[in-house]
């Protein structure tokens, strides 16, 4: 495991998959910065963090040859990491959000944002960028979100932080092989936000509408079931969660 520590960059996504392209890099290379002022998340939306206060840093990881209808996979994978890592801190009312923020109650606390490199039908590697709010307590015009100082009320060490969700999501890729997508779609699905809760979501037309999340399908389409037992697999930009 390598680790690259930046003072600042543009995106340390951006940055790593530069790097990619130029050498052969080992695998779980790890681009950490202090400072990253153009961080990007889900729906092209930007993740603005305090300089100093969050982490932020991206992974690059060798996959082989995982098919690309089981592409969801590293995703679930990256947020059983960072769920089961703030698990042990005792992070209050902990769930992942579809497809992969990790929410403390009704707030976001992490964003990940997973980019793929596919080669003969398959995905060879993966760079996935994790943005965690840890110490930062003030969020001006982002009423959504929050850190694990304001939801534990103390600070938290950012390298030891780094240190362990790295090393879960190691072991979440280890064990791939043997648990298979199944048994990884059984675990996402135990900690998933608003399962079988009744919930109000806006469609790809603008209308909201009410659903209860009942899983994921095979290849990570959200299931939600509607009109009366009506199951509706939506896809990232057909469907978003509205949040009181």
């Amino acid at each position: 495991m390598q680790i690259i520590k930046l003072d600042a960059t543009h995106s340390t996504n951006l940055y790593l998959k530069k790097l990619s392209v130029e050498k052969q890099l080992e695998d779980f290379t790890i681009v950490v910065t202090e400072d990253q002022f153009e961080g990007r998340g889900q729906r092209g939306a930007v993740w603005q963090s305090e300089k100093g206060k969050n982490l932020t840093f991206s992974i690059f990881k060798r996959i082989g040859d995982l098919a690309i209808r089981h592409q969801f996979a590293i995703g679930m994978c990256t947020a059983l990491a960072v769920y089961n890592c703030l698990d042990e801190y005792d992070v209050p009312d902990l769930r992942v959000k579809w497809p992969n923020d990790i929410m403390s109650g009704q707030k976001k606390i992490c964003g990940i944002l997973i980019e793929n490199t596919f080669a003969s039908g398959t995905i060879k590697s993966a760079i996935i960028g994790i943005g965690l709010n840890v110490n930062q307590t003030n969020f001006d015009g982002m009423e959504k979100a929050s850190s694990l100082k304001l939801v534990c009320n103390k600070s938290f060490d950012l390298d030891e932080l780094m240190t362990g969700i790295a090393q879960k999501l190691y072991a979440q890729f280890a064990a791939l092989p043997e648990k298979g997508f199944n048994r990884l779609q059984q675990h996402y699905e135990a900690v998933l936000f608003r399962k079988d809760k009744p919930s109000t979501f806006k469609g790809i037309d603008g209308v909201n509408f009410s659903g209860i999340i009942r899983g994921i399908s095979d290849t990570g389409k959200l299931n939600v079931e509607i009109e009366g037992r009506k199951i509706v697999a939506f896809d990232l930009k057909e469907i978003a969660m509205m949040l009181n």
